[in-house]
């Protein structure tokens, strides 16, 4: 029976035989869908009656929500972080060639580069919906250049900024534009951090602290005043220490105001982080795990030398370091093995790893209303067979 049209023109999927997540939990029932919309199918048999256009036998496959990597520096050849006149070029490569590992919507990451690069790169990155043709693009993420010399990491020091004379103002001459910005990491340790972050988030944009030698103190202190992320857990921040665990204690702080959750990445390559710790961290706070690849321009190509911003990176087995140091720059895993590695390493369940990289991230993003979930009326595009 040919669909009822008096809805829409547009065919009606079904995609039977399968189990979908919904609701924190594998479902075996079918998923309906038009115009990229996920269906109600009660409404869709009683209020419209109509059926199915299309049916796709999925042969007992997992369909989860998309993945959402917020931490994505380049990849197949492509530097968020280099000057270009063709960037939008960039990012489209970028976002066709990850929809395989199951990535649907990202954040295109740029490390602590010369303010001119902002200003020529930054104008060029638009947020767009995905599609077949590539993943969406939910906005940038500024990681850099208000981070701390001590944990720098890979970032280039003669690029770090300072925002003490004129807080804000200093921030937004650096970067030219929040337009089309999700993300900005920083260390909270530093003077004025306080009223940057403020004006952040009065501006929609999650700040996330990172690259940091901040105590749990400042850390707590940053939240209160609007922070929600910690970028990278445990890789360039101080240690967890029992009498100060800095910002790895904002996991179990009882500082965190009412009805807040704080959100923290994980790269869970294999390398960044030890399984022990992974294990660590989901347990004492699952709820807040966001996976993410922080892969650079390696992702998908071979060993050799490769460029992240304005270091020269070389890629050593499953290794990225910064040229002639031994200071991890990144990675190039692709986020269906970050997912896997996760479930294997903690052994958490597959509901657990699946939203770790899909309904997570979305909640940090803050648009779980329509990416992350399969729920009635969220956004099919981003579905991924598993």
């Amino acid at each position: 029976m040919p669909s009822n049209k008096s809805v829409s023109d547009a065919p009606i999927a079904q995609f039977r035989n399968c189990r979908i997540l919904r609701d924190h939990t594998l479902h075996r029932e079918d998923l309906w869908v038009r115009q990229g919309k996920v269906l109600n199918p009660e409404k869709l048999f009683f209020d419209e009656k109509g059926s199915a256009d299309l049916q796709v036998d999925c042969h007992g496959l997992i369909i989860a929500p998309g993945f959402i990597d917020t931490q994505l520096n380049g990849g197949f050849g492509v530097d968020f972080s280099l000057e270009s006149s063709d960037v939008k070029r960039g990012v489209l490569l970028v976002s066709k060639n990850i929809l395989s590992h199951g990535v649907t919507s990202f954040c295109p990451t740029l490390v602590t580069s010369p303010s001119s690069v902002y200003h020529k790169v930054l104008p060029q990155i638009s947020v767009r919906d995905g599609g077949p043709e590539g993943a969406g693009v939910l906005g940038v993420h500024l990681e850099g250049p208000y981070i701390s010399r001590e944990k720098k990491g890979a970032h280039p020091e003669r690029c770090l900024r300072s925002f003490s004379e004129r807080g804000f103002p200093d921030l937004l001459d650096t970067y030219g534009t929040l337009e089309n910005v999700s993300i900005v990491t920083l260390a909270p340790e530093m003077e004025r951090s306080k009223e940057v972050i403020k004006e952040l988030v009065q501006r929609g944009i999650c700040v996330s602290l990172g690259h940091s030698v901040a105590n749990l103190s400042q850390a707590e202190d940053a939240v209160t005043h609007g922070a929600s992320f910690i970028t990278h857990l445990f890789n360039a921040m101080l240690p967890f220490h029992h009498r100060d665990p800095g910002i790895v204690g904002l996991l179990t702080s009882d500082q965190i105001p009412k009805g807040k959750t704080v959100y923290y990445g994980m790269i869970a390559d294999g390398i960044h982080t030890n399984p022990a710790a992974l294990r660590i961290a989901h347990r004492a706070h699952p709820k807040g795990l966001v996976l993410v690849t922080d892969a650079i321009t390696a992702m998908g190509l071979g060993p050799g030398k490769h460029t992240l911003g304005q270091q020269e990176i070389l890629i050593e087995g499953l290794n990225a370091y910064v040229a002639g140091t031994h200071t991890l720059a990144g990675s190039i895993a692709t986020m269906d093995m970050c997912v896997r590695h996760f479930r294997e390493a903690t052994g958490c369940t597959v509901e657990e790893a699946l939203e770790a990289a899909s309904l997570h991230p979305a909640q940090v993003l803050g648009i779980e209303d329509h990416k992350g979930t399969l729920d009635f009326g969220a956004d099919a595009g981003t579905a991924t067979k598993a």
